[in-house]
């Protein structure tokens, strides 16, 4: 089992914050020719070794279709960790870590290839001390998972042997499924291979350090705890806004669109860890009963159709270039319903927050790449400056990227003679209050399934919840054929968008 304790002579002694390292171990990855391999996953990888948080008896393992020898992979990933990794290249770790490194060349129903990965594993357990501990990442499209996981189990590659010590995870990336009953699905295959508490759903949102102060802003600071309900706080915003779009992603992205892609997992986890009740512990169990508790209050509007905005990016200039509209992007059909904006309003049935409505948003080609959690506050009932026309309303913003950190909004008086109200800022931001530097999200989640510790993981039971409050919505607009409004890029949506808080006589926070 790992531990907490094991040596590593990589790792800086001097680093007191360094206490978990992972124990003997291989890390396998499916799809290891992906661009979220090479740009996130294999970086990580390098830079928790680098960082001295996993062991020199550990093993990195590849599978794909590719030609490759265990030498054309090493060079592979010594040029993905050269250009993508978040700490200094050195020569002294690349060769140490290098040596441990290995490919294994097959399809997904090649019994050939997952003997050779057996084997492959058999060999790093005597050659590299990994004690036979072994996790398998899927970063693979998810209609491949399910002859992936017969594959594993039928040679005996996802079986913990009775009374070993010896431990197998699977590490799932997003999406999970596309409709509930689909998750459902994903999720009875996936774990009639490996038990529940060995299977990772992966969200990288979750391994943000933003996003894992909130849990520590909320509940380590008496200030905010007293605010943080219905008695104060007037609305939430969750916004997710990318300024690019789809580019060469239209076989993933069309038929899939922002809402599944976005809504249902990250914007829907950033509303659990906003609304949830304090847990007894951050032990997995603890946390994710309170994430679920949410889930399961949340509510749908009475009129859906007022509910919701979809919208697509049409062509046009963006900061001074011309960008593409969705339609002029490679290979989306012309008669495409696939939303690239989508925004909707859900109310949480609590006594903490009843009667304030959370609006989430998510869009490609937006005004800035930004993702924030906004609280904001009631207006303050005083006469004496109802009048001011300067000042707006309170409000607790969470910026999740790409400034971590968190800004507090309120009104001052303008220097001067006249009595003159103006919205000001008190700003803490990460980079400019800590020395150190915020590890990449894969850093944090990986090294998570390495060390078996599952927090930051949803389990089977989210998955589900988020399905089930997206899936109304998904099947309005395919019921109803609803058709995305167009908007100009470099803009905050469509004017839809707009009109559903000004249904509420509520606007959105330009972030």
């Amino acid at each position: 089992m790992p531990n907490g304790h094991e040596t590593n002579p990589l790792r800086d002694s001097r680093d007191k914050r360094l206490s978990r390292v992972a124990g003997p171990s291989s890390l396998v990855f499916f799809g290891v020719t992906g661009d979220l391999a090479r740009k996130k996953l294999l970086p990580a990888v390098y830079d928790l070794v680098n960082r001295g948080l996993l062991p020199p008896n550990f093993g990195l393992v590849g599978f794909g279709r590719r030609e490759w020898s265990d030498d054309d992979f090493r060079h592979q990933v010594r040029e993905s960790v050269e250009a993508h990794s978040r700490t200094p290249f050195r020569d002294d770790v690349w060769n140490q870590f290098s040596s441990g490194i290995r490919f294994v060349q097959g399809a997904f129903d090649d019994d050939n290839a997952f003997e050779q990965l057996k084997q492959t594993l058999d060999e790093l357990k005597e050659s590299r001390g990994t004690q036979g501990n072994h996790a398998f990442y899927l970063s693979i499209p998810p209609k491949a998972f399910e002859q992936v996981l017969q594959m594993l189990a039928k040679h005996g590659l996802a079986q913990q042997q009775e009374g070993s010590r010896e431990w197998r995870r699977v590490v799932v990336e997003k999406p999970f499924g596309h409709d509930l009953e689909s998750a459902r699905e994903l999720n009875s295959i996936v774990e009639s291979v490996f038990p529940q508490d060995s299977v990772f759903r992966i969200d990288h949102y979750l391994g943000k350090e933003t996003v894992q102060n909130i849990l520590a802003m909320r509940f380590a600071n008496q200030m905010f705890e007293p605010l943080w309900n219905a008695n104060y706080i007037d609305h939430v915003q969750i916004t997710m806004a990318e300024p690019i779009g789809i580019g060469s992603r239209a076989g993933y992205y069309d038929g899939v669109g922002a809402a599944r892609d976005v809504i249902q997992n990250h914007l829907l986890q950033l509303l659990a860890l906003t609304a949830m009740e304090e847990p007894i512990s951050f032990n997995a169990h603890h946390l994710r009963a309170e994430k679920e508790k949410v889930l399961d209050a949340v509510t749908l509007p009475e009129n859906l159709a007022e509910a919701f905005a979809i919208g697509q990016y049409a062509g046009g200039y963006q900061g001074g270039e011309e960008a593409n509209g969705f339609f002029d992007e490679k290979d989306i059909p012309a008669d495409s319903r696939t939303e690239t904006f989508a925004a909707i309003k859900l109310n949480i049935n609590t006594r903490r927050w009843a009667g304030v409505p959370f609006y989430l948003r998510t869009g490609k080609r937006l005004g800035r790449r930004v993702t924030e959690i906004a609280l904001i506050l009631k207006k303050s009932p005083n006469l004496l400056f109802n009048n001011s026309d300067d000042a707006g309303q309170n409000a607790i913003v969470i910026r999740v990227q790409p400034d971590e950190g968190i800004t507090i909004r309120f009104s001052s008086k303008v220097p001067g003679t006249q009595m003159e109200i103006r919205d000001v800022n008190m700003d803490f931001g990460y980079s400019h209050s800590f020395t150190e530097e915020s590890p990449e999200a894969y850093e944090r989640l990986i090294l998570d399934v390495l060390l078996g510790e599952p927090p930051l993981f949803p389990r089977h039971e989210e998955v589900e919840l988020s399905w089930k409050i997206l899936d109304p919505f998904e099947q309005y607009w395919q019921e109803h054929q609803v058709k995305p409004e167009p908007y100009a890029p470099g803009s905050w949506g469509p004017e839809s968008a707009h009109l559903l808080l000004a249904r509420d006589h509520r606007v959105w926070r330009r972030p």
